[in-house]
């Protein structure tokens, strides 16, 4: 196993890495909208909290050896499953080659996030 760390996506805010590599899959941490430079959230609404999350699931995957067309499944929480649409909207932005994934409301996440996401993914 090979942790995983790279200063273009905001460092783990626990006990935990951004991601690791076990053979050729790639597991990254949850990402909330964090702006890797400042360390605060990025966004007031869904829209743009779901741009920075995805920005900072890119770099933690091309750092892993990967991208975010090499993903194969992604699990998504919500803060407000009210925000599913604008979420699509962005998400789909990014994941183009549409991976598997999971969506669900949460009661709550860190920091105050509105939105988190975690892929699993396949080196290049």
């Amino acid at each position: 196993m090979k942790n995983i760390e790279t200063k273009m996506a905001p460092a783990a805010i626990g006990p935990y890495s951004q991601a690791v590599c076990v053979g050729n899959l790639i597991f990254t941490s949850g990402q909330i909208p964090l702006n890797p430079e400042t360390g605060l959230i990025e966004g007031e609404g869904i829209t743009e909290q779901t741009h920075r999350v995805c920005k900072n699931l890119k770099a933690v995957l091309e750092a892993s050896g990967g991208s975010l067309k090499s993903a194969v499944k992604t699990v998504c929480f919500l803060n407000d499953m009210a925000d599913f649409t604008a979420f699509n909207e962005v998400y789909a932005q990014y994941f183009t080659e549409k991976p598997a994934r999971s969506c669900v409301a949460v009661k709550a996440l860190p920091k105050g996030a509105l939105v988190e996401v975690e892929v699993i993914a396949e080196k290049e």
